[in-house]
């Protein structure tokens, strides 16, 4: 991918001839098990060798890490890294109106280093206005900024009053006019089409739909239906035609429903998949990406004394009565289920907790760290590049302290971050 092959470029002419990782143990990121000891080689800022079998040069640089595990640099499939859920949805609602787009990536930087820190090399951002995902996209490739490695959605598509309509909750006259397919809202497959293609002109490296309601968007159910299934059929076979694939923001069953049916690449939240979905879902190969981040955030919020409508209170209680029961069901019929937080909405940084709440509901450590890693990077149409540990791989490369299979906790405490070849972070 041709965003991947800047971002190492770009960190080529910095880099010592081979460098040399030492940790206790290694996760490969497709394996059913850790290998002892961990050794990586780094040439170039691809990976050239792992394990015992790889040749070392003389005056190779080397960093002995201890009692660690070495990963590939975390994956997260749903971030929103142009804001950060504050305390007082009203306080929100005003700062997204009256921040400037150049605002928002300035602010945005620190939102970048902390995902970064924490291990997550590699996200995909569902969603961002005036196309500031693009620009802070092509700021990191080029080593202008420090931050994960971005597959921009831009603008999510959808209804008018639905949970991607950025005017939702605001008085019409404040707008001067009713967002169109411009700004993300659709009413006909036509301006479906028209909003695809527009996303994809100005940089968009996938697209995101909400084919239902949501938690935090006002004025609408948080699993009802929004689109079509004609808007649906034509977002998703315009964006494939053109070699992007679809995320769809989908709560409730029936929306959900749709979008599988068209032939959607994943789910985002599903909060209320029923037998129906979860089977077609499995037949098809459609990815789960469940963000029980993005739950556990909002309760979080509200021990630290959030504000919050009553009706977004309602929505996401239900949603999280929901949420735990349909990812044991996903897990359990072997769907496909990849890591994603919906950062954003919580505090960046913390994207890990994902790993811990997966296990608690049920998966297997080890599957948890390859949803991270390699299924990730499969969703994202990149697996070529990154989301596992061997030759030819982009170097890409994190390390915990101890054994995260044994403790999935220690995925909090990343305290090494190579990407593309360049060490980020050493806290040893």
């Amino acid at each position: 991918m041709k965003i991947l092959g800047l971002m190492v470029l770009c960190t080529m002419a910095a880099l010592p001839q081979q460098v040399v990782i030492r940790a206790a143990r290694l996760f490969d990121g497709k394996s059913e098990t850790l290998q002892t000891p961990g050794l990586v080689v780094v040439e170039n800022g691809r990976i050239v060798g792992v394990g015992g079998g790889a040749v070392l040069k003389p005056g190779a640089q080397v960093i002995e890490l201890g009692d660690a595990t070495l990963l590939p640099g975390f994956m997260d499939a749903h971030v929103h890294l142009v804001q950060e859920r504050g305390l007082d949805d009203r306080q929100d609602l005003v700062d997204r109106q009256a921040r400037t787009p150049a605002e928002m990536a300035l602010l945005a930087t620190k939102y970048l280093k902390t995902t970064l820190d924490a291990g997550f090399t590699t996200v995909r951002n569902l969603g961002a206005p005036a196309f500031v995902d693009v620009a802070m996209r092509n700021a990191i490739a080029r080593g202008a900024i420090a931050g994960p490695r971005i597959l921009a959605a831009s603008k999510g598509l959808g209804s008018l009053g639905g949970h991607c309509d950025p005017m939702n909750g605001v008085r019409p006259e404040f707008f001067g006019r009713e967002p169109d397919w411009r700004d993300g809202v659709v009413d006909s497959p036509e301006s479906a089409r028209q909003a695809v293609r527009y996303n994809i002109k100005y940089g968009a490296d996938l697209i995101k739909m909400c084919a239902t309601g949501g938690v935090l968007s006002r004025n609408n159910d948080v699993d009802s239906p929004q689109m079509t299934q004609a808007e649906i059929d034509a977002i998703i076979d315009e964006a494939h035609a053109k070699g992007k694939k679809v995320a769809a923001h989908a709560h409730g069953a029936t929306g959900a429903k749709r979008a599988i049916r068209a032939g959607i690449d994943s789910i985002e939240h599903g909060s209320f998949l029923d037998e129906e979905a979860l089977t077609m879902m499995k037949q098809k190969g459609t990815f789960f990406v469940p963000t029980l981040h993005a739950y556990w955030s909002l309760v979080e919020a509200e021990k630290k004394g959030s504000v919050m409508d009553p009706r977004t209170k309602a929505k996401m209680n239900m949603a999280g009565r929901r949420i735990d029961e349909t990812f044991r069901s996903a897990a359990a019929r072997g769907i496909r289920i990849a890591f994603g937080t919906d950062a954003g909405v919580g505090i960046h940084g913390t994207n890990a907790e994902e790993f811990v709440l997966m296990v608690k509901g049920g998966m297997k450590p080890i599957d948890a760290l390859r949803a991270a890693t390699s299924v990730d990077a499969e969703l994202f149409g990149i697996a070529n590049e990154v989301g596992s540990l061997q030759g030819g791989m982009i170097a890409d490369i994190v390390a915990v302290p101890g054994n995260p299979v044994e403790d999935i906790t220690k995925t909090r405490d990343v305290f090494f971050v190579m990407q593309g070849g360049k060490v980020v972070k050493n806290a040893r």
